[in-house]
């Protein structure tokens, strides 16, 4: 029952809680998954809707009600409803996962059952419905790919809280279910109720008898009208020397008006489980002729209750509306009665007769036996015309039940052999009256006061076992243990029971104790040396946390790389542990020191020990401002630089030598212009005012000063 394929929710974490492990089937209204809830380590089947029905709030608001309806429901023939949520864009029912296959794989395996083994496959599902049907609920999508059967042989319907959810969103034009197993009045648009899961019963059971569906077309409309205009036939007309019995349970469970079936699926149940008593082992054991052919084609003999004669092959299966082909009933060979001592009676089995039985002669015309076994069952004398015809199908019970009641009759002994004694068989009715008493007492003790008795299961979280163990003892339930990992509830406490606090149940039923082993625990995932971005997806994968971020100044690791993480890599912690990471801001910045008109040795150790590396340049300048052997210029001047990085110092030569003329005789004016042009500074000393304008004497003269040196002219 597993489709295994990938799909994009595969490996996914749903509402942190239930991880996908693989699909497992789709159909037309969701996809299941396999999936495990961490939080009680177990496997569960999870349902998703298709997105177009998630879009509608009303529905979800309407499935959340099914959902928790569906999942007080708890029975031993019903696939458990343990979850639903909503996260994100997904909607999710949780239920019970069933290893195993369905129904539909045994049909599809083994075609037509015999009626031993159809109905003790549907007994369950008709009990499972019953239980349903008792709470309120509707599946309205019954068919044998909705009923699980387990490794170990249990069975289980499924899918309930889901079907009834969708048709309450639906208009009444639309058809919900699988046609071929729809009832006439979903088809019709009708309201629907429990008979209309007893009509697909029904048609599921024909479907198992026969080894097909008793409507077919090429398009789906064709199957649903059928359904409403058509009468499903009795399965002996594929399946020959099928009883009776069982064709009126299938046309009882399939009539088109839902007044004519059982009322839910209890009532059915009562009915087939009387049918399962009352079959011989040949009728229950009765091969389908598919199987009989297939047996034969492989040289053996079919498993059957006896030889008896040899059946006809299968007739064709007529097609809807055509007549129904009558068969010529099974010849049945004159049974010979003996009783020691007694002469052999043979009496033929002649329809409508019966000899004399109990030691009655018949009288003034009465038929010799009870008038309950009457043909019209209502104890019409002989020739005494019936008030109504009979239908084919009563008329075929009644020849059952006559034959039943002339086989008890000549079983039993016209005469005793030795009178009764009256005081003897009041003593025996007395002992059996006290008996009754005794078992109705018994069983009113166990159903009412014993284990029995029902019981609300007492709330257990976050107890210690052995207060738990002593709530249940104390509501009459015994206990088992089961550990799980749990990340809220303390280890050695109980997370919780199944069934859950609150369910009623038998006190005979056991109650399981979900023990928490404390958060389960994962290593931590290497984060040093990888960047940020690729540390913060590390952490997502293994479902951790990132905690606070810290950066550093690393001369060796680029910007964005982590240095650090705490806890370190390998501790093992619980999922949504927060991580703390040291991460690198790259090399720590150096201002550059301004070393210009320094010395040239104090610069270059001034620029060493701010971490940075000295360069002088092998070309001096002359510099008028800057003495000789002092920085003229650096590169960088200012700004930031990484430690070791290069500052480039330039040194001075001291200002550059340049010869003063002479200018003594000449004008003063002349002079002072031509000397600035030099660059040099010119200062005037006049003698008697400098009336002439001539210079006199000058200093410095003929000779090389640094250049910006002052020239001083005396002017007379």
């Amino acid at each position: 029952m597993q489709e295994n394929v990938s799909d994009s929710l595969a490996g996914s974490l749903v509402d942190n809680r239930y991880r996908v492990k693989y699909r497992l089937a789709r159909g037309g209204m969701s996809t299941v998954y396999l999936a495990t809830d961490q939080r009680l380590d177990r496997d569960v089947a999870l349902k998703v809707l298709h997105p177009h029905l998630v879009n509608d709030s009303n529905f979800l608001d309407r499935l959340a009600r099914e959902a928790r309806a569906a999942a007080k429901l708890s029975h031993p023939h019903v696939v458990g409803v343990l979850d639903q949520g909503f996260d994100g864009q997904t909607a999710y029912l949780v239920m019970e996962y069933i290893k195993g296959h369905t129904l539909r794989d045994v049909i599809n395996a083994k075609g037509a059952l015999s009626p031993r083994l159809a109905l003790a496959l549907i007994d369950p599902v008709v009990e499972g419905l019953g239980a349903a049907h008792a709470a309120g609920l509707i599946h309205r999508d019954v068919k044998p790919e909705n009923v699980l059967i387990a490794e170990d042989g249990r069975i289980k319907v499924g899918d309930f809280g889901l079907a009834r959810a969708v048709t309450t969103t639906t208009s009444t034009g639309t058809l919900i279910g699988t046609v071929a197993y729809l009832s006439p009045e979903l088809v019709l648009g009708k309201p629907a109720d429990a008979r209309s899961d007893i009509y697909s019963t029904g048609i599921m059971l024909f479907e198992m008898l026969t080894g097909q569906q008793p409507f077919d077309g090429e398009v789906p409309i064709q199957v649903a009208y059928q359904h409403v205009n058509s009468t499903v036939g009795p399965p002996s007309e594929l399946v020959p020397g099928l009883a009776g019995e069982i064709d009126e349970l299938v046309q009882w469970c399939t009539a088109n008006d839902p007044e004519k079936r059982p009322v839910d699926g209890n009532a059915l149940l009562s009915e087939l489980r009387h049918i399962r008593t009352n079959l011989s082992d040949q009728e229950l054991d009765l091969q389908p002729p598919a199987a009989l052919h297939a047996a034969e084609a492989a040289g053996g003999r079919p498993d059957t209750a006896g030889p008896g004669p040899e059946r006809p092959p299968m007739p064709p299966r007529p097609a809807a509306g055509n007549h129904t082909e009558v068969l010529a009933p099974v010849q049945r060979p004159t049974e010979v009665i003996s009783h020691t001592s007694n002469p052999t009676s043979i009496f033929p089995r002649a329809p409508r007769q019966l000899p004399p039985a109990f030691g009655l002669e018949p009288a003034d015309g009465d038929e010799a036996y009870p008038p309950a076994l009457h043909g019209n069952g209502r104890g019409l004398r002989h020739g005494e015309p019936n008030e109504r015809a009979l239908s084919k199908r009563e008329q075929r019970k009644l020849d059952r039940d006559d034959e039943r009641a002339r086989a008890r009759a000549a079983a039993t002994p016209l005469r005793t052999l030795r009178e009764g004694n009256p005081r003897r068989r009041g003593v025996l009715w007395i002992v059996i009256l006290v008996i009754a008493a005794l078992l109705a007492t018994g069983a009113g003790w166990f159903f009412g006061m014993g284990p029995g008795s029902p019981g609300t299961v007492p709330a257990v979280a976050n107890r210690t076992v052995a207060e738990a163990q002593q709530l249940l003892r104390a509501a009459g339930f015994q206990s088992s243990t089961q550990d799980v990992f749990d990340d809220d509830v303390r280890a050695g406490l109980v997370v919780g029971s199944e069934p859950e606090a609150g369910t009623e149940i038998r006190k005979f039923q056991q109650v399981s104790l979900f023990v928490s082993k404390g958060p389960q625990l994962f290593p931590l995932p290497a984060l040093s040396g990888k960047s940020l971005d690729d540390a913060k997806s590390a952490l997502n994968s293994s479902e951790m946390a990132l905690g606070k971020v810290t950066g550093k100044f690393d001369e060796a690791a680029a910007a964005g790389t982590v240095l650090a993480q705490s806890p370190a890599a390998g501790t093992r912690v619980k999922h949504g542990t927060p991580v703390s990471l040291t991460v690198s801001k790259g090399p720590q910045p150096i201002p550059v020191p301004d070393v210009r008109g320094e010395e040239q040795g104090a610069a270059v150790q001034a620029i060493e020990a701010a971490g940075l590396k000295a360069v002088v340049d092998p070309k001096t300048v002359h510099d008028r401002n800057v003495p000789k052997g002092a920085v003229v210029r650096q590169a960088p001047a200012s700004g930031n630089l990484t430690k070791g990085q290069t500052v480039t110092l330039t040194i001075s030569e001291g200002p550059k030598l340049v010869k003063v003329p002479n200018y003594i005789g000449e004008q003063v004016s002349d002079a002072r212009e031509a000397l600035e042009k030099r660059g040099f500074e010119v200062r005037v000393n006049n003698i008697l005012g400098g009336f002439f304008g001539t210079v006199r004497d000058q200093d410095p003269v003929d000779t090389e000063v640094p250049e910006g040196s002052v020239v001083t002219l005396t002017v007379v």
